[in-house]
């Protein structure tokens, strides 16, 4: 008990003074609690504490209470009784609170020392350990831990995160919806509250604030981070009660991580696996749509940087400061991404690829529908089928809660230029492109449509669409870049093998993985499992010669 007793003794020259690290005051207060627990009083309201110390109410006594809030922050004493939330509200709420000291404050006296054990920066195992780090963190902003203890534990979750190769779930939230470091604490404080016995301590606006403020006018600005139209609150990570107290003319929220997210966090391979399950089976159910779970992003293809830039402005709606640029000026009503969008080019210049690539990027998954499918001999059935698509996806939609990309592919038919004919096939037709344009309108999401021509396009429609992005053939730098990311790298390939030379055939980038697939197979039937160019040079060739278009340009040949 040598630091107690040092304390008590007012010994200046203890370790204990320097660990505490309090004003002239706050020590006073903190004494003056310590006696009166010692001698059975562990219960004390702060006027009668402050009077006792300071005498008769003043300017100076009122000030105090600034004192009190600070020791309250740093968990040297804690509020109890029925003011408890209520008294947290305000310094002049503090004035009739009950407060005792705390368990880390007798931790100090006894070991004259606070004690933080850091990890390791080795891989996370498991989403528990994760959670463990984060934890400690909201416990050392709570108890206001020396800035650079913070900062060093940051920075081994940072590090551990990076080596980490399982899936952890406020990761992936914090990504995805773009939340800053202060937007991050919050989150993580209320996700502590789930976890603790203890779990309403930081639920109400003034504590959850306290925690990344260092003085009123950050307390101020950081009110906003939980207002209804914050990033928070407007993405459905958290959400609030509201309650009336006897005690207070005021209404007060109490914050909590929605059921949704915390299903998430809590059970991440159940809750992932489930909705996945629940996804292919009313897709399969549906059977007019192919489920596609996209396995490239959009660094994976290769594009001209003209394609490339608009693709990545549609990619950049999930910026949570566009959205919000966009809402405040009235363009979008919502936080979700709405973008129609019509690929259109040549076959095999990557237009399904991009467009399943496109959803990687925008974390979504992919209904694809094979347009060819659309038409039928009976009357009326084609304007039918075209309703049940979109009927369809916003019914899987509503039950999954998830909103795939909606591609509809050789969408030809549909955005052909409609013909003023009395034939009544004709008629029929120009009636299913009615239907699709008042569907195409109304549509809500992410909708893509390839088609192989774009010089029929009915204006109409082009009119509906935010962007109609060409796809061209692959010159020969974006050849020469397709060759280096499909050739296999483990594969052994004979001396003076040229990629230059290959990507002087004007190849498109489907045929040349087509190619690359054949003259794999001729290679793994062969003795020596060497890649040559001379098998190269003859799948090319054969490639060529059976194309159905009459471009026959071959480079070299």
């Amino acid at each position: 008990m040598k630091y107690l007793k040092d304390f008590l003794e007012n010994n200046e020259n203890s370790e204990i003074f320097r660990i505490l690290n309090c004003n002239e005051d706050e020590l006073k207060i903190l004494k003056f609690c310590l006696q009166k627990y010692l001698s059975g009083t562990p219960q004390i309201i702060v006027f009668d504490m402050l009077k006792t110390l300071y005498g008769e109410p003043n300017i100076d006594f009122y000030e105090q209470l600034e004192n009190i809030k600070n020791l309250l922050k740093r968990d040297f004493i804690t509020q109890c009784g029925f003011l408890k939330e209520r008294s947290s509200m305000s310094k002049l709420g503090l004035l009739y609170a009950e407060i005792t000291l705390s368990d880390y404050l007798f931790r100090l006296l006894e070991i004259g020392k606070d004690e933080i054990k850091l990890p390791q920066k080795l891989p996370y195992n498991d989403n528990l350990e994760y959670l463990k780090d984060q934890f400690l963190r909201i416990e050392m902003y709570q108890k206001q831990s020396k800035k650079d203890q913070i900062n060093k534990l940051e920075q081994i979750i940072n590090s551990r995160v990076k080596i980490s190769k399982i899936y952890l779930p406020c990761e992936q939230i914090f990504k995805e919806n773009n939340l800053n470091k202060n937007e991050q604490i919050l989150f993580l404080a209320l996700l502590h509250e789930e976890y603790s016995e203890e779990s309403d301590a930081l639920r109400n606006l003034n504590a959850l604030v306290n925690l990344i403020s260092n003085d009123d006018l950050e307390r101020i600005k950081n009110r906003a981070l939980l207002d209804d139209n914050s990033n928070l609150i407007d993405s459905g990570l958290v959400g609030y009660e509201v309650s009336f107290t006897s005690l207070s003319d005021n209404l007060h929220k109490s914050f909590f991580i929605s059921d949704e997210i915390l299903s998430q966090i809590m059970n991440p391979k159940n809750s992932q696996k489930s909705k996945k399950l629940e996804l292919e089976a009313m897709v399969k159910e549906s059977e007019i749509f192919e489920l596609i779970e996209p396995n490239s992003d959009l660094d994976d293809v290769v594009l001209n940087e003209k394609t490339k830039e608009l693709l990545e402005n549609i990619q950049k709606q999930l910026d949570k400061k566009v959205l919000n640029r966009l809402k405040s000026w009235g363009v979008k009503s919502h936080k979700n991404i709405d973008v129609k969008v019509i690929f259109y080019g040549s076959p095999g210049t990557g237009k399904t690829m991009s467009a399943i690539s496109l959803a990687k990027s925008l974390k979504k998954q992919v209904l694809s529908f094979d347009c060819s499918k659309i038409l039928s001999k009976y009357v009326g059935e084609s304007e039918q089928n075209v309703r049940k698509i979109f009927d369809t996806y916003k019914e899987i939609c509503q039950k999954s809660k998830t909103e795939p990309v909606l591609l509809l592919n050789e969408a030809d038919q549909f955005l052909s230029t409609r013909v003023e004919t009395s034939s009544g096939a004709d008629k029929m037709h120009n009636q299913m492109q009615n239907i699709f344009l008042e569907q195409i309108e109304k549509f809500q999401g992410i909708l893509i449509a390839t088609t192989n021509f774009m010089e029929s396009l009915d204006k109409a429609f082009s009119r509906r669409f935010d962007y109609k992005i060409e796809f061209k053939k692959p010159n020969y730098e974006e050849r020469i870049k397709i060759w280096q990311k499909i050739l296999p790298q483990k594969a052994k390939f004979e001396n003076g093998f040229d990629i230059e030379k290959l990507a002087e055939f004007e190849l498109s980038g489907a045929q040349i993985v087509l190619v690359m697939k054949n003259t794999a197979l001729k290679t793994a039937i062969g003795d020596d499992e060497i890649f040559k160019m001379q098998n190269f040079i003859d799948e090319i060739k054969r490639e060529i010669n059976s194309a159905f278009d009459n471009d026959k340009k071959v480079g070299l040949l």
